[in-house]
């Protein structure tokens, strides 16, 4: 899509300064690599020294955000939130496709399906007995939808996706190609020498505007539901076990995993690779940092480090510590030497 830099403006309701708002926008580009045509975005001083010798045409920046030597064929689009109104640029620009109502004559769909208003159904699709899906929904090829499962108005099921039995899954979810939704709990107990399984009889429940990412499990409830709260959004490769109520508006990042029964608070953080033993409460607004490993409840809005995990201001002074202590154990050795020579002399 092609469009004049006052229309991107107008549209995103920046204000023009500099350049030529008359030339044509057809694409987004970080401000690294943005050449004639393109509009980017400069939001942090440490990227400030890339616009002198950028090609773009325009860039997005806060109405506050001084920048010295720009050039003068950028017209900056200076804005209250710069993030955001880039974000709308890259909508407009680079819009999504677009699945207008079709159901593949390849698709299986058992019976007692209920099917809302402006549905698409790729090639090859499955959808088991009894599953609603409503309005505006789109399931791409070869995904897989069980029985009984409930999916809401405006969601985008990609291919490959696995949707197990009685799922229920709420309006503007985003499921990526490879996840999988409502497998088995591990679960096991050991008597006479063998691990019998333990019946996972529960499901998992999915709030409105969550996304989850490519070949992310979630786990059904053992009892009970997984839930995941109304605007999280969870990363490639991450694993939920069962039983685990997730909060609001919560992070995940790529290879966390979260063990059984646990309690994530709204809005709180996993960053990547982050491991949550079973049974843990994580508070609201609480960050486990990367690759930390959390065995204990996590208090409200506190920021955690390292495994086992602890606060980071802590964390971070051992590591410093530990930094330390090559040179220390140098240190000791020369006086480990001096008082050995010093007791030769008193001998």
């Amino acid at each position: 899509m092609a469009i004049t830099v006052k229309e991107l403006a107008d549209f995103c309701g920046a204000v023009i300064k500099g350049g030529d708002s008359s030339a044509i926008i057809d694409s987004a580009a970080d401000i690294t690599s943005a050449q004639q045509g393109q509009v980017t975005q400069l939001t942090s001083s440490r990227y400030a020294k890339y616009i002198e010798n950028s090609a773009a045409t325009a860039c997005f920046i806060a109405e506050n955000f001084n920048v010295d030597h720009v050039p003068q064929h950028i017209a900056l689009l200076t804005c209250s939130d710069p993030e955001i109104s880039f974000i709308k640029a890259v909508e407009l620009l680079h819009p999504a496709r677009i699945y207008k109502a079709h159901i593949s004559p390849q698709a299986v769909l058992e019976g007692e399906v209920s099917l809302g208003d402006d549905i698409y159904i790729g090639h090859y699709a499955v959808v088991g007995e009894n599953t609603c899906i409503g309005d505006g929904s789109t399931i791409l090829a070869n995904a897989y939808i069980g029985k009984n499962v409930k999916i809401g108005k405006n969601c985008h099921i990609y291919p490959y996706a696995v949707i197990y039995d009685d799922v229920e899954i709420g309006n503007n979810v985003i499921i990526h190609s490879g996840a999988i939704i409502g497998a088995d709990g591990f679960g096991y107990k050991f008597r006479h020498g063998q691990h019998i399984k333990v019946p996972q009889v529960g499901n998992v429940v999915i709030g409105d505007d969550v996304e989850i990412g490519a070949n992310t499990c979630v786990d059904r409830g053992a009892l009970g539901s997984t839930v995941i709260g109304a605007g999280s959004k969870i990363d490639n490769l991450v694993q939920i076990g069962h039983n685990n109520k997730v909060g609001k508006g919560v992070i995940m990042c790529g290879h966390t995993g979260v063990s059984g029964s646990c309690t994530i608070g709204d809005y709180a953080i996993l960053a990547g690779s982050a491991g949550i033993a079973d049974h843990v409460n994580i508070g609201q607004g609480a960050v486990v940092m990367a690759r930390a490993g959390v065995a204990n409840d996590i208090p409200a809005g506190l920021q955690v480090f390292g495994s086992p995990a602890k606060d980071k201001k802590v964390a971070y002074k051992e590591q410093i510590a530990l930094s330390k202590l090559p040179e220390l154990m140098k240190k000791i050795k020369l006086m480990e030497e001096k008082i050995r020579l010093l007791e030769e002399r008193n001998d």
